[in-house]
């Protein structure tokens, strides 16, 4: 006679370091709010760490953040999203994303856990009448604008589409383009070398080697990107004009996969 075996629900640890992550920002005032409110997490109980990171542009980044409460020793850590909406497939998207990164990297790693979405709360109707206080009411009367100064023609020479399809989401595109965007403000890319602009596509093609970067003008697909392959594409491509062959795909009129590169 056998019996099935259950699988055995453990309870979260009680958190000793929480991670407030938002999407983006690209300005100080941004930050100074995710500030704001790690301070205000900072009444958590047992949580003796409390930091922020985006998982798109700006920093720190998820992956930095998250490197330096690994290094930190911390052991149980909560991860708070504060999207509003929150997608359905986030948290898909960032366990995949997590997992990548936990098989490249090995230090010992905290237990995780993540929260739901902010709109969960019970106490959602009560923030949304606190913020009613803080109304102000809006101008909307006609006014003259002063004439613009023109805009210039970017000098840029180089461009690099980030795929944004649904199996370059899936794969982690969007940690990939704040990967990138971050390296483009820390490099100065835009006035180095050729001069770089980024931006995000839609489908970009070849949807098996998600996630997929083009750089322009060569049109060099790349395929499989990681954040290490971003900064080999930025050094030895985008500044060095060398294609990085380990990551490059170029046309065959035959179907191709991933390549192993351990192989």
């Amino acid at each position: 006679m056998t019996t099935e075996t259950q699988p055995i629900h453990r309870e979260p640890s009680q958190p000793d370091a929480v991670l407030l992550v938002a999407k983006s920002a690209f300005a100080a005032a941004p930050h100074q709010d995710m500030q704001r409110l790690a301070t205000l997490a900072g009444q958590l109980r047992g949580a003796r760490t409390v930091r922020f990171a985006f998982t798109e542009q700006g920093t720190p980044s998820l992956r930095e953040a998250l490197g330096a409460l690994i290094d930190e020793g911390f052991g149980n850590l909560l991860l708070v999203p504060l999207m509003l909406p929150l997608e359905p497939s986030f948290q898909n998207w960032l366990t995949k994303t997590l997992k990548r990164w936990r098989a490249a990297d090995p230090r010992p790693w905290p237990s995780l856990s993540i929260t739901a979405s902010p709109t969960a709360s019970t106490l959602m109707a009560r923030l949304l009448e606190d913020l009613a206080g803080t109304a102000q009411a809006l101008d909307l009367s006609s006014s003259v604008r002063p004439a613009g100064e023109g805009s210039l023609v970017p000098a840029q020479k180089r461009r690099v589409l980030v795929c944004q399809g649904a199996p370059c989401n899936s794969a982690g595109a969007d940690a990939i383009w704040g990967h990138l965007r971050n390296q483009q403000e820390r490099q100065k890319l835009r006035v180095t070398g050729d001069g770089t602009m980024t931006a995000k596509s839609t489908c970009l093609g070849p949807c098996n080697l998600a996630p997929v970067m083009q750089v322009f003008p060569e049109g060099t697909y790349y395929g499989g990107v990681t954040e290490e392959a971003v900064d080999r594409i930025v050094a030895e491509h985008l500044l060095g004009g060398c294609v990085v062959d380990d990551f490059a795909y170029h046309p065959t009129g035959r179907k191709q996969r991933l390549r192993n590169l351990s192989e």
